[in-house]
């Protein structure tokens, strides 16, 4: 593998309880440029401990991908419109991909003048 090119890519993840709130937030991330594609993916089972009881839930995962310097944005408004008290949401680097994807990831998430 080759040195990796100066990128601020991150992939966002979080789970949503059902399909209909993951799409709304995949729209809003992209609609407002803080991402610049979001995989709504199948439902999954989740099972965490919560409260000191192990517990088990259907969940629609989103991937977000979008640029570092956007995390403080991507994550208050993925909480401002999460119904879980508590919701997952992580940041993973991304350190490789094809470098015309990262610029396109870059430039979707870059403000455009009006």
């Amino acid at each position: 593998m080759t040195d990796a090119p100066s990128t601020d890519a991150i992939m966002v993840i979080t789970n949503l309880p059902d399909r209909d709130t993951a799409v709304r937030i995949a729209e809003v991330l992209v609609e407002k440029r803080l991402a610049s594609c979001v995989n709504v993916l199948a439902a999954c089972t989740s099972v965490y401990r919560w409260q000191g009881a192990i517990e088990t839930a259907q969940e629609v995962p989103l991937l977000i991908k979008t640029r570092g310097a956007l995390y403080p944005e991507v994550e208050a408004a993925i909480r401002e419109a999460h119904p879980y008290e508590l919701p997952e949401i992580v940041a993973v680097p991304i350190g490789y991909g094809l470098p015309g994807y990262l610029e396109w990831v870059a430039a979707e998430t870059t403000k455009q003048p009006v």
